[in-house]
């Protein structure tokens, strides 16, 4: 992005840095919205054994050997504690027919596991969505402050995918939307 780009951002004629506090953190929050994400649940047990998760669109693959992944987790998100103090998570990708878990596992204050749906996986019992697209069973690696997140890295242990057929669940503009396919080239 240029710093003419930023410039825009930050509202015309406004040098970068003199924005008021909260007009640079909305245009970012702005900014952000277009770009599109896949949407996760993150699920783990508690050290009481409770299935604990939240929906997460910070997530994203960091190496390939050895196989990482990379979640974020805001300092004041309910499932904090428990992802960043877990041995390992499970990464559930969703498909466009998940659209009511993402909205669940976003919404405070409910039992999110209430509905069903979930297994517990053989050795652990960590709960995961069978159906999911992807599931990534991960051992915490490391945990790294960044602003008002963690960014928890798990080392894949297991890869397990669904139909490749199927359409990811992305979230963009601050809702859910599916890919469609581009219409072929003109000749």
């Amino acid at each position: 992005m240029t710093g003419q780009a930023l410039r825009t951002m930050a509202g015309p004629g406004t040098p970068p840095g003199d924005e008021q506090p909260g007009t640079q953190a909305q245009a970012f929050r702005d900014a952000m919205a277009l770009l599109a994400a896949p949407l996760t649940v993150v699920t783990v047990l508690d050290e009481a054994g409770r299935r604990r998760g939240f929906t997460a669109s910070s997530v994203t693959s960091v190496s390939l050997d050895p196989p990482l992944v990379l979640v974020g987790v805001g300092l004041s998100s309910s499932c904090h504690a428990v992802l960043t103090g877990a041995r390992e998570f499970v990464v559930n990708v969703l498909g466009e027919e998940h659209r009511d878990v993402a909205r669940r596992f976003a919404t405070h204050g409910i039992d999110r596991f209430a509905q069903g749906g979930f297994a517990a996986w053989d050795g652990t019992g960590t709960p995961f969505l069978p159906r999911a697209t992807v599931l990534l069973r991960c051992r915490t690696a490391d945990v790294v402050r960044a602003g008002d997140h963690d960014l928890v890295l798990g080392t894949v242990l297991e890869t397990r995918t669904g139909d490749p057929a199927g359409a990811p669940l992305l979230w963009y503009r601050r809702a859910f939307h599916t890919p469609v396919a581009a219409p072929p080239a003109p000749a």
